[in-house]
């Protein structure tokens, strides 16, 4: 059997951070998200795809905010399920374009995904998910004026501000049989984009809630639900950092859960970047998992390898 990983793909597979987002840009950073995609199933992998959706969610948000006379706006969970179907579909079209001109005869599906959260998390009384645009200093000020909430979430200098949302934890993901049957048959899925739709239950009734699920977060929970065996999430950086931004930074090459531990108590690893991430391994190798990595896109296949990348694994 081709061991099977579940990837865990960064905004940036979509939209640069010194991007606008439009279209061609999106595609063009999808199409080498793919390719790379693409090695991995090349090399044997069987693979499942999730995805972020920060910078979309809020440039839809602005979106509402901006043209609110004109057209009712949305909700925040229907924003989430819009971009799963943007996303989605980019990905979708793209990576099955790439695989039909490698000879490759794979199926390609995106499900819409909601993910069940308890309606008192702790989380809805302080925001701490970064969605949309990057701010300077002078343009976080005006968005707090208009009543946004806005957080430092970049170290350094210039454009480190961005709005905040509520981000609970995942409790379920409500398609998970139905994805699993995908998997089982040899259909490529991606799911739980954006982390899933958030939605609590009540009365025997969904409804869904103003919130955005951590993707890496949601993503453990969709590794286990597929039996897979790596859980690769793949962001902006090669390798995790010890003393990230200070002088004594230090890449971290392997580390077992508890020294992950240790680090992450040791507040190594911040909320709203790369905290979650290291949650989320932590929580998948104390699952079963047999490895988790955090790497970059286009060090995917090396850090499989073991070339490169950051490798948490049981002590």
């Amino acid at each position: 059997m081709h061991k099977r990983i579940l990837v865990a793909l960064g905004g940036n597979a979509i939209k640069k951070a010194d991007e606008l987002g439009t279209y061609e840009e999106q595609l063009k950073n999808v199409y080498k998200t793919c390719v790379e995609l693409v090695k991995l199933i090349e090399m044997g992998y069987d693979i499942v795809i999730t995805h972020g959706n920060g910078p979309q969610v809020g440039n839809l948000l602005i979106q509402q905010e901006a043209a609110a006379k004109e057209v009712p706006p949305q909700p925040l969970d229907v924003l989430g399920a819009m971009t799963q179907g943007h996303i989605g579909y980019l990905i979708q079209r793209t990576l099955k374009n790439i695989l039909m001109k490698r000879g490759i005869k794979r199926e390609v599906a995106t499900i819409i995904t909601q993910v069940e959260v308890d309606k008192d998390d702790p989380a809805f009384k302080n925001p701490t998910k970064p969605i949309g645009p990057f701010y300077d200093e002078k343009e976080a000020e005006e968005k707090i004026r208009m009543g946004m909430t806005i957080k430092k979430v970049k170290i350094g200098v210039g454009k480190t501000y961005r709005r905040v949302v509520p981000s609970p934890e995942p409790i379920r993901i409500l398609e998970g049989k139905v994805i699993k049957r995908l998997v089982d048959e040899g259909v490529i899925v991606i799911a739980s984009g954006g982390g899933g739709i958030p939605v609590t239950l009540e009365n025997d009734e969904y409804t869904g809630v103003e919130a955005v699920i951590d993707k890496d977060l949601a993503g453990e929970k969709l590794a286990e639900i597929i039996n897979a065996d790596i859980l690769l999430i793949l962001t902006d950086v090669e390798k995790v950092k010890l003393n990230f931004g200070k002088p004594n930074e230090v890449d971290i090459d392997k580390m077992t859960v508890e020294e992950a531990k240790k680090y992450y108590e040791e507040g190594h690893f911040p909320p709203g970047s790369m905290g979650p991430k290291i949650q989320a391994c932590i929580r998948f190798i104390e699952w079963g998992g047999e490895m988790a990595i955090i790497t970059s896109l286009e060090k995917a296949a090396e850090a499989l390898e073991g070339k490169t990348g950051t490798r948490i694994y049981r002590g």
